[in-house]
């Protein structure tokens, strides 16, 4: 697959040869099994205090007082006194099997289907109508994937990474992700997550660039290395796909990766 290299002002450069990886088939199937099986890990661990009630004086009364031999809570004169207490299934009792902190509730995947998610993700990135089904706003680029020369990694200014993304028509797409926030029903509002906030572009640039101290400089917009690339990074909320951009660079990088994994090429010749 070839597309264009394109320098800081959107102007064509030559064309690039893209790697292999590329070529793989769109599964959005196999991307949504990864993306459960990867956010797993980042599930909070949900449990219950051990004595939750059951610090409270209670025994039972035994028998020929015509009523149950449940354990009771001691004492006489207040509304507690008398009511049953210490055991499951009453008022004010412990839960019967609360949940522990000790259950696994991470999942996991095999080996090859989280490289073929991730490559299918990562051809996913070259397919206009893809990225335009999600929502981005594409303007009149029409070469997916977008690949920048090796300058953009030295950009250290919002301004400039700001400009460089008009120059690829991305100004609309920048203001969408501006401009939609919303506010989630539920509980989600009670737990931190007040907002839900639209995503706009992704960079993936060389290991070590300046650029990367810009992860979160302007809203929406993500910088990250391409060594720790994800499919949480490509398809958020597991929707394929978004829209990326690369630089120069790590498309080598990604090329001489996929060059030397050969578990990734075994899942690529067998497809």
């Amino acid at each position: 697959m070839i597309t264009k290299l394109l320098d800081l002002k959107g102007v064509e450069i030559r064309d690039l040869t893209l790697p292999t990886i590329f070529d793989t088939p769109f599964r959005p199937d196999l991307i949504r099994r990864v993306y459960t099986n990867l956010s797993s890990s980042r599930y909070q661990l949900q449990g219950r205090y051990s004595a939750a009630g059951e610090i409270v004086s209670a025994e039972s009364r035994n028998t020929g007082l015509g009523i149950a031999r449940i354990a009771r809570a001691k004492g006489e004169g207040f509304p507690r006194a008398g009511q049953a207490a210490g055991v499951a299934g009453v008022r004010h009792g412990r839960v019967a099997h609360p949940p522990v902190t000790e259950k696994v509730i991470g999942k996991k995947i095999n080996k090859k289907e989280k490289i073929l998610g991730l490559c299918s993700a990562i051809s996913a990135t070259a397919r206009r109508e893809i990225i335009q089904a999600r929502g981005h706003k594409l303007g009149k680029n029409s070469m997916f994937p977008l690949v920048l020369a090796n300058e953009i990694e030295n950009i250290q200014k919002t301004s400039e990474l700001e400009k460089i993304l008009f120059s690829l028509n991305l100004e609309e797409d920048l203001m969408r992700a501006r401009t939609i926030n919303r506010v989630p029903s539920g509980k989600s509002r009670m737990r931190g997550r007040s907002k839900r906030s639209a995503l706009s572009a992704l960079l993936l640039v060389g290991k070590g660039s300046p650029i990367l101290k810009m992860a979160h400089s302007l809203p929406g917009v993500h910088v990250k290395p391409i060594e720790g690339l994800s499919v949480l990074d490509l398809a958020p909320g597991a929707n394929p796909i978004r829209l990326t951009i690369y630089s120069e660079r790590s498309i080598e990088e990604l090329r001489s990766k996929v060059s030397r994994h050969h578990k990734i090429m075994e899942v690529l010749k067998g497809v």
